[in-house]
């Protein structure tokens, strides 16, 4: 196992940590979904405004290390506008592509997904770009099937 920490923390990463889409705190969103991991402390409220089946604005607000706090943001970036189906067919892209189930040439995965690539030598850091994904796909899945 290569322990490249450049790898890991690649300049999309980097960036999103930096400077975050829509990273601020939202009064009266739909629904707010809280991303926590209590064994390092990473924590995210996640702000969702829905439009019927469709993601129509997300927002999120917190602190963790750059690697969750960059997936948030990429997630956000990518969700925001689609429909609950589309979200959640990205969501299952990235959590199994993160997990070594599918290859970068995998139809939804971006270039931002593939900056996760280091995750794949560093499975201790699976949670924390796995932890927004998760809590995401499990609202959509929960208003899908509603």
């Amino acid at each position: 196992m290569t322990r490249d920490l450049k790898k890991l923390y690649s300049d999309i990463i980097k960036q999103h940590n930096e400077t975050p889409v829509h990273f601020e705190r939202v009064d009266g969103a739909d629904t707010t979904l809280k991303a926590y991991n209590p064994v390092c402390g990473d924590q995210f409220d996640l702000f969702v405004g829905t439009n019927g089946k469709q993601l129509s604005q997300l927002h999120f607000y917190g602190f963790g290390c750059a690697i969750s706090k960059a997936s948030t943001s990429i997630l956000v970036k990518h969700l925001e506008g689609k429909s609950l189906s589309d979200a959640a067919a990205i969501c299952n892209d990235f959590i199994h592509f993160i997990q070594l189930e599918i290859t970068g040439d995998a139809l939804l995965i971006t270039e931002e997904f593939k900056a996760f690539e280091g995750v794949h030598d560093f499975p201790e850091r699976y949670v924390c770009a796995a932890l927004p994904w998760v809590e995401m796909k499990k609202f959509i899945d929960s208003r899908i099937h509603e």
